[in-house]
């Protein structure tokens, strides 16, 4: 069996890039973090590090294992906090990660109505992107992720978004329960639907057309790798490729961008929300949608904290108003 403290020397060897800096991190003398590297090497019986210069660097097969050791700690990490909450040992912790438009919308409600409710609870929180959420999420640094998922039409699509058939989700507007739903796609992946919010097209102030194909001959502004992804899709089932002139995850940027006339984009409500500039138009495409996903890992019953927390987001997120259904 590895044992637990070199597979925490190699990770801080991995993070913080030798062995001098992972000893200092760990507060340990240097020689003792070489030598607990030795063991791992013999335990494993794969070399795990190479020398180069006056340095080291991880092999292959140290990179896989420190990857595999970030999962195995944080996993631990968490486990000894939600067992001391448990216990009593201390009044417990939840972590969130959440996008930016999310942090900026309703996460402060929930996360204000959270701690009058649980004075004793340290929460914390996190602005990350659906990809890095879930990783967060795996290696056991946070509790809850919050994530999003966009749902396009097919080429030819006429249909309402509202009608959308989710294999995780469900219907869009349905009715869930405060209970996450496992992943069929992901062992060990729970997610709660907490909202589905419209895309707008955002254009500058004045500038005509409501459709996608109004604008194929202009610029583009694409946002995160994800946003940008849904909006090549889009385009294509309108039968247009864009001219994606910037990228940029900002939507105050993107917006700024669009009233400056340099561009039109595709924006979800809760960005629109969480900031509006007066120059742009927003026309809501009716036919695309933004699921926004509570995940959470590990079997249920979920620890008291994180069970607490999703129940004050799903909350804030009944109470939020999606945007108008008419250009604004």
């Amino acid at each position: 069996m590895l044992d637990v403290t070199r597979l925490r020397v190699l990770a801080a060897v991995a993070r913080h890039g030798s062995v001098t800096a992972a000893a200092r991190a760990l507060q340990y003398a240097q020689p003792s973090v070489s030598h607990h590297l030795a063991r791992l090497e013999a335990e494993t019986g794969s070399q795990l590090v190479q020398r180069v210069g006056r340095g080291i660097r991880l092999t292959e097969a140290g990179r896989v294992l420190a990857d595999r050791a970030e999962e195995i700690l944080g996993r631990l990490d968490a486990a000894e906090v939600e067992l001391a909450a448990y216990t009593g040992a201390r009044a417990g912790r939840v972590r969130l990660a959440a996008f930016p438009s999310a942090l900026g919308t309703f996460v402060p409600a929930a996360a204000a109505a959270f701690a009058a409710d649980h004075p004793g609870v340290e929460l914390r929180l996190t602005e990350a992107e659906p990809p890095d959420a879930l990783r967060l999420l795996r290696a056991g640094e946070v509790d809850v992720a919050l994530i999003f998922a966009h749902h396009d039409p097919a080429p030819g699509h006429q249909g309402p978004v509202a009608g959308h058939q989710d294999p995780i989700t469900g219907p869009a507007g349905s009715d869930r329960s405060v209970a996450p739903r496992a992943d069929p796609a992901d062992d060990g992946l729970r997610r709660l639907t907490l909202l589905t919010e419209p895309i707008y097209l955002v254009t500058p102030v004045g500038l005509a057309g409501d459709e996608l194909t109004d604008h194929r001959d202009r610029r583009w502004i694409a946002g995160c790798e994800r946003c940008r992804t849904a909006l090549l899709r889009s385009c294509a089932a309108a039968g247009f490729s864009p001219d994606i002139a910037f990228t940029t995850d900002d939507y105050l940027a993107v917006q700024a961008l669009v009233a400056a006339g340099l561009g039109v984009t595709t924006l979800p409500a809760l960005a629109l929300q969480a900031h509006r500039h007066p120059e742009i138009r927003a026309t809501p495409l009716p036919r695309m949608a933004r699921t926004v996903d509570a995940a959470v890992h590990g079997k249920p019953p979920d620890p008291p904290a994180t069970a607490a927390l999703l129940a004050h987001l799903r909350t804030a997120t009944t109470a939020w108003t999606p945007a108008p259904t008419t250009a604004i």
